[in-house]
């Protein structure tokens, strides 16, 4: 009897009940299986390293390190893992920053629960889905920096992926010593790094730092609250 090999699936995700419902929906396709769950980027790719699987399912906004900067680290580590992007943010300028930082799929949590399991299909089999949805929702609204400082929302492809760790980090009230800890870092290296991400983003203060990952997605409003 010839048994058919299974795609097997990481679920990146830090709200616990919408990852709860996405392995529950996905525990009812025969061909698809759940090997691990995140509820950071940087848990997302410590797995990935670990478990090597077919898929992984990331969403943008999580703490310590968002999803699309997992996605670059894992397109750099484990090429073989394919990255597919569940977000609320229905953007283009979102689906293009994913892409050119090694995503392969883009769906947004609007989308059927057919078209997801589809979208898994088809990035496993080696394809490309982009389905940033219908139009631009109110995430791609949300309050800017004040023009100098030039916020983007493809800031991350400008950005080195310490610079973006770093950045994020400080944007969820974490202190230079906090941040070395979690990175790894002497306090001097992580203030070498905020000096020269307010040098390369023109800034000049940590509210204004925290106000850009804001507006690039890196980080949720809610996180701040």
């Amino acid at each position: 009897m010839c048994h058919m090999k299974l795609i097997t699936v990481l679920l990146a995700e830090d709200h616990t009940l919408m990852r709860e419902g996405l392995r529950a929906l996905l525990a009812n396709e025969g061909d698809i299986d759940v090997v691990g769950e995140a509820e950071t980027g940087r848990q997302a790719v410590h797995l990935t390293q670990m478990l090597s699987p077919d898929v992984v399912v990331m969403d943008i906004s999580m703490p310590l390190l968002n999803g699309l900067e997992a996605a670059r680290q894992i397109h750099r580590t484990v090429p073989s893992a394919r990255v597919l992007i569940l977000s609320a943010h229905s953007g283009q300028a979102y689906v293009e920053q994913a892409v050119a930082l090694g995503a392969v799929g883009y769906v947004t949590k609007q989308t059927t629960a057919g078209s997801l399991c589809s979208a898994i299909r088809v990035v496993h089999r080696g394809g490309t889905v982009l389905n940033p949805g219908p139009s631009e929702r109110h995430d791609d609204c949300l309050e800017k920096p004040p023009d100098e400082a030039k916020p983007s929302i493809r800031i991350m492809t400008e950005l080195a992926s310490r610079d973006v760790e770093v950045l994020q980090l400080v944007a969820e009230s974490m202190c230079n010593k906090q941040i070395a800890a979690e990175l790894g870092l002497s306090a001097k290296t992580v203030e070498k790094h905020r000096d020269h991400l307010m040098r390369q983003l023109n800034i000049h203060d940590t509210a204004s730092l925290t106000r850009c990952a804001v507006a690039a997605g890196i980080i949720e409003v809610n996180i701040l609250a």
